[in-house]
């Protein structure tokens, strides 16, 4: 079921499938959000959890126990309940069943609220342990942005300015082992805020980094920097990703608690870097916000 949001002119559609924001449109109807073409990429800003890329295998080990745990998580594929709290806002909510326990062996509720801004949208995720042992889980964001954003532009009209300079190498993903391997650097922000955008990037899956001060991140256009801001201060990474070898017509900005599988880790989930831990009983709040920039 899609639900939608309106405020002040602006528009986002939530589909309960997944929770996943489908649209976000200013006041004069500019589309910001990717448009789901199959041959490119069929999802919009899927939500991983409570996993993030993939494991070893396929599998991995909770509690002594090794469980198949897809790509992603499987909230993404989940049906949310929906609940519409204003004419802006709206929140969804998913809780374990017992075939999410078969591949994931917590009891939890897992949360997410839009709120539409005036110049954006902000998303909120909650995660609660309802269970009566500790609890391992990653959470990540993946909103894909059309880029370029106007006829008769193209990807490589646009960058990637980050809140401060950097100094910082992303990781790289090994794609014959399908983990990162985190003794081999890839492209490297040397004392600079800005990353230009070209598909050669990409040809090893994500650009992954980790140790950035900077909590925001603008994909704009070289010239006009219209474009999005997307802040993620509750999390502890950020990856790009567009498909290798498609040339396609956007960009995900994918900040992340946790990984797909790392060169120096061990099948243990509990082992991860960045996993998140909560103890029986307890939750905890997470927020990422979009901001259109250079528009009115």
């Amino acid at each position: 079921m899609l639900i939608s949001l309106k405020k002040n002119g602006a528009e986002a559609v939530v589909d309960t499938a997944g929770a996943q924001l489908l649209s976000l449109k200013d006041r004069n109807g500019k589309e910001y959000m990717w448009q789901r073409v199959p041959e490119f990429w069929a999802r919009t800003s899927p939500v991983l959890f409570p996993a993030i890329g993939n494991s070893r295998g396929g599998k991995t080990i909770f509690e002594g126990t090794w469980y198949e745990l897809s790509k992603h998580g499987f909230a993404k594929d989940m049906e949310f309940e929906a609940e519409k709290t204003g004419e802006g806002e709206a929140s969804f909510v998913i809780t374990d069943t017992e075939e999410t326990r078969r591949r994931y062996p917590y009891r939890f509720s897992f949360a997410m609220d839009y709120k539409l801004t005036e110049d954006g949208i902000l998303i909120g995720y909650q995660v609660e342990n309802r269970d009566l042992k500790t609890m391992y889980y990653c959470l990540g964001a993946h909103p894909g942005f059309m880029c370029p954003m106007e006829e008769g532009e193209r990807f490589e009209d646009y960058r990637l300015r980050f809140e401060t300079k950097e100094d910082c190498c992303g990781i790289v993903y090994d794609l014959d082992a399908l983990e990162f391997d985190r003794k081999s650097r890839g492209y490297c922000l040397d004392h600079t805020d800005i990353l230009p955008l070209a598909y050669e990037l990409f040809d090893s899956d994500a650009v992954y980094f980790e140790g950035l001060q900077s909590k925001k991140v603008s994909l704009i256009h070289k010239d006009t920097e219209k474009g999005v801001e997307v802040s993620f201060a509750d999390f502890a990474s950020v990856a790009f990703w567009t498909p290798a070898g498609k040339r396609a017509p956007f960009l995900c900005v994918e900040p992340w608690n946790g990984s797909a599988v790392c060169s120096d880790e061990d099948d243990e989930f509990a082992h991860k870097h960045d996993v998140q831990i909560l103890g029986p009983g307890e939750k905890k709040h997470y927020g990422l916000g979009i901001r259109i920039l250079g528009r009115r």
